[in-house]
């Protein structure tokens, strides 16, 4: 019998969510291949609900809904930005997740599945990832489980992952402040849900569309406008009556795939109501598609560490935003080191410099073997990513070193060069280098006092990034974005996609505007 035409029980039971999903970012423009070394995974119910810092917390509305539902977990992956996922892995674990599912799904129903994903996960060999894993889990569990996911909103929405999940919802905020406050919205939303439908009563309305437009994050912060105002707008829209939640993807922009664009998603008990909710958000962005700017001042890394160099603001950060690893680049460019390397300023120690942080366990290990303290010989970078200048040597002095998860073993390294005079004795120049034997992203405080740095102890500070997170950006006193080589370059025309639907922003001049016949629109079900 079909779960959803069942008669209406008279003792209602608490709906069974399973829970799963693998979530990554991934550059297609990287050299560098994410491989399971890369995540952290969780199996089993305990472990999965842990990784939820609203079903941790001992009360609040977080604990109401972990009571609301029985919940199985069967294995969550999640990992750095990076490259495409090896096939090998990925198949691996999208086998794992649907025998769990199915076997969980025979042991007693399911009613609900939370699909926790990024959104821009690319896999060697497969255009539309998400799409191919949410697939291979619909045929594991059936048409009947009411389907939720929550997702950054620098992931994609495809038509297939639309038509396969009854709701969808994203962040609101980049940097992304309401993370885990999306997810809790996002499965309170599905736990209602399924309960609605276990009582007999239909599947919300959903309407997606799709707006081509594809910019970077660092274009479309809502620190600035406009897409503060347009993200401002939902609050307004989910409070009309029959609307449930409106949600914004700006998409991925360093995929080369058609689902990469921007999607609006709506969904609530009223078809009419959602539709032109979703309609009046995607005509917001398209009003806007000519203005979207960088979230900071722009310039070569030339001209930006110029800038830094005579500036009166201290500590004076830079962006080395086209390796940025919070976005898939490598994190080994050399490009912006080996500027550094060769600033008369710095090499005297008039200007101090820090360069935050180049994966580089070979360097990283020899550090360590050397010890605080220790002098040594080190060719730094340009293994993953060897782009020109690719592997930097340098001479340096070990002046901290540290050993945590998220960096593998790291180590600060305090360029030497050779002194004045004939004697020729090498002084201590005035940058400092962070190597870890992990991709790593040092966007927090804690990160930096962990090998006995402070975000505010250097004058000049390059960091892979592309706009500051927030301890970042309350740590600088002036900030430029350098528009850097590497596989997520924000200059996207440069970087060469070929297989994006066309036309799209900023690729040509203009797009169409949306419009009702181009609404996709999800069908209710009446149980």
């Amino acid at each position: 019998m079909n779960r959803r035409t069942e008669p209406h029980r008279s003792e209602p039971r608490r709906p069974r969510i399973g829970i799963a999903g693998i979530a990554i970012e991934s550059s297609t423009f990287t050299p560098y291949r994410s491989s399971a070394a890369d995540f952290e995974v969780r199996r089993g119910t305990e472990a999965i609900l842990d990784r939820y810092p609203f079903f941790t917390a001992t009360t609040g509305s977080g604990q109401v809904l972990r009571e609301a539902a029985d919940y199985v977990g069967v294995l969550h992956a999640r990992a750095l930005p990076g490259g495409q996922l090896v096939r090998e892995v990925y198949e691996g674990w999208k086998r794992e997740i649907c025998e769990g599912l199915a076997a969980a799904h025979a042991e007693a129903p399911l009613d609900g599945f939370y699909f926790d994903i990024h959104g821009a996960m690319s896999v060697v060999g497969l255009e539309d990832a998400e799409g191919d894993l949410i697939t291979a889990i619909r045929e594991a569990i059936g048409p009947d489980v009411v389907v939720g996911t929550a997702m950054d909103l620098h992931g994609n929405v495809s038509e297939t992952l639309f038509d396969a999940c009854d709701l969808l919802t994203c962040y609101r905020h980049a940097p992304h402040i309401d993370a885990w406050e999306t997810r809790e919205r996002g499965l309170r939303d599905l736990v209602d849900a399924t309960a609605a439908v276990m009582a007999g009563g239909p599947l919300p309305h959903k309407a997606l569309v799709h707006v081509p437009v594809l910019l970077p994050g660092e274009k479309t912060s809502t620190r600035i406008e406009p897409a503060k105002s347009i993200y401002g707008r939902i609050p307004d829209l989910t409070d009309r009556e029959g609307v449930t939640d409106v949600s914004y993807w700006v998409g991925f922009a360093w995929a080369d795939q058609p689902r990469c664009k921007a999607a609006i998603v709506a969904f609530g008990s009223d078809a009419e109501a959602v539709d032109t909710a979703a309609l009046e958000l995607a005509t917001s962005v398209w009003e806007a598609r000519h203005d979207f700017e960088f979230v900071a001042p722009t310039g070569s890394f030339a001209d930006c560490l110029d800038q830094a160099i005579v500036s009166e603001k201290r500590p004076f950060w830079i962006s080395d935003s086209g390796d940025n690893p919070g976005a898939g680049g490598a994190d080994d460019t050399t490009y912006c080191l080996a500027q550094l390397l060769g600033r008369e300023e710095i090499r005297t120690n008039e200007v101090s410099a820090l360069m935050v942080s180049l994966v580089d366990p070979d360097s990283s290990s020899a550090a360590w073997e050397l010890g605080v303290g220790g002098r040594g010989d080190f060719v730094v970078g340009g293994r993953i990513d060897a782009r020109e200048p690719g592997p930097v040597p340098l001479r340096a002095q070990v002046v901290a070193l540290d050993d945590s998860a998220s960096t593998g073993r790291a180590a600060a390294l305090q360029v030497l060069v050779p002194g004045a005079g004939d004697d020729g004795i090498e002084q201590l120049s005035g940058l400092t280098v962070v190597v870890t034997a992990r991709r790593s992203q040092f966007a927090t405080a804690d990160m930096f006092a962990r090998l006995g740095l402070s975000m505010t102890g250097f004058d000049v500070v390059t960091v892979k990034m592309g706009y500051l997170e927030p301890d970042q950006y309350e740590a600088a006193a002036d900030w430029l974005l350098a528009l850097t080589p590497g596989g997520v370059d924000q200059d996207l025309v440069r970087l060469g996609h070929s297989r994006i639907d066309r036309p799209m922003i900023p690729f040509d001049a203009e797009i169409p505007a949306p419009s009702a016949a181009g609404i996709r629109r999800g069908t209710q079900v009446t149980g």
